[in-house]
């Protein structure tokens, strides 16, 4: 009985077994400047899906003659506080704003009181207008808050490249799974078939149907996505063609299991690595996208912010700096970001990579008068 609870103890002091996920998070987690980008880029993200909040021309809340309105989440007139005509009211009006908050009124405004396409009629310089207390980064060339266009872009990007890459991720590991778990002539054809819609020519296409229709993200998002799924769909049939071999796909064959079965429980988990390394890489590919074809004139409509027209902006307009200077400096920390984060996954699914590697590939120190030290040349 001695015996037994000693093993019992011996057996409960063993350190718990790590699954393969929680071991590539900690290897993730090891890697200080993809773990602090990811950090980072979801910090980014979470202030622009809540721009509307940090960034408007409407107050958050007015408290007019003793009642509450919140202008953020509802219209009201101008007669609403007193004024003279039945449209909206501008906020930005010196009147309403007098109105709402002298009095014994008040109101809550966002941290910058203009929205993306708010346009400041009484503004005291032309445009474009550089930084000042009112405009944090200057005005573009039509009045309109460059601040509140770089994050309301931001959040279209990010949101277009999230979309992109989730259809371009399941287009490309349905058909590179067929392939490389079937292979044979259905592999054979399904390479060529690749292979000639790779050649059409994507810009051509891009520009015939943006002459053809107006101009939307839900346009660019299909459009691009016929072509964006074909680099991953070689990874993943690479990964199928070789786990599809292996002893375990032969024993679930054995045990009665179904191609489908096969492919979904087994082969895909041990086939995923391609998969979310290709994730932060396709959404760099698809922002960067974005912002050269609403450079050039081919992407979201004129209303919709974008990255890529302050760029144009900044192009037409070199005397303003500021323009080209905010535009630059989101596109390329958002770009590094996503670019360190691609590489951290890439090391934390590599189980080759020992710790040491992954801590600086930096070989570990053997104390002085030990046998390995006296062993080394």
């Amino acid at each position: 009985m001695r015996f037994r609870a000693k093993a019992a103890a011996g057996v409960a002091s063993l350190p718990h077994s790590l699954s393969p996920r929680q071991r590539a998070w900690q290897r993730f987690r090891r890697n200080r400047l993809g773990y602090w980008s990811l950090v980072l880029f979801v910090i980014m993200f979470v202030l622009s899906m809540g721009a509307e909040l940090l960034s408007s021309d409407r107050p958050l809340m007015v408290r007019y003659k003793g009642e509450y309105y919140f202008p953020i989440v509802k219209v009201y007139s101008e007669t609403t506080f007193d004024g003279d005509f039945a449209t909206p009211a501008d906020y930005l009006d010196p009147f309403i704003r007098d109105r709402i908050t002298t009095n014994g009124n008040f109101a809550i405004f966002p941290p910058n009181r203009y929205s993306y396409d708010s346009l400041n009629y009484f503004a005291k310089e032309p445009n474009p207008a550089p930084p000042s207390a009112d405009n944090w980064l200057g005005t573009d060339d039509r009045g309109r808050d460059v601040l509140a266009r770089l994050l309301y872009g931001f959040r279209v990007s990010v949101l277009f490249g999230l979309a992109l890459t989730v259809i371009g991720v399941l287009v490309g590991t349905l058909t590179g799974a067929l392939m490389g778990f079937f292979g044979g002539r259905f592999d054979l054809f399904s390479q060529r078939a690749i292979e000639i819609w790779s050649a059409m020519p994507e810009l051509y296409l891009l520009i015939i149907f943006a002459s053809i229709f107006e101009p939307s993200l839900a346009l660019l998002v299909i459009l691009l996505s016929l072509f964006g799924w074909m680099g991953l769909s070689d990874y993943v049939r690479a990964e199928f063609y070789r786990n599809r071999s292996l002893d375990y796909v032969k024993a679930a064959r054995a045990l009665g299991l179904s191609n489908v079965q096969i492919m979904w429980r087994h082969i895909l988990p041990n086939s995923l690595t391609p998969v979310i390394t290709f994730l932060p890489f396709r959404m760099s590919a698809a922002i960067l996208a974005l912002t050269s074809l609403d450079f050039l004139g081919l992407g979201v409509p004129p209303t919709t912010p974008s990255l890529g027209e302050l760029l144009a902006q900044g192009k037409a307009n070199l005397d303003a700096w500021w323009i080209s200077l905010g535009t630059f400096t989101v596109l390329v920390v958002t770009l590094l970001l996503l670019t360190f984060m691609g590489d951290a996954l890439r090391d934390a699914f590599d189980t080759r990579l020992g710790l040491a590697q992954l801590r600086g590939r930096v070989e570990p120190k053997v104390p002085a008068g030990s046998p390995a030290a006296e062993a080394a040349p």
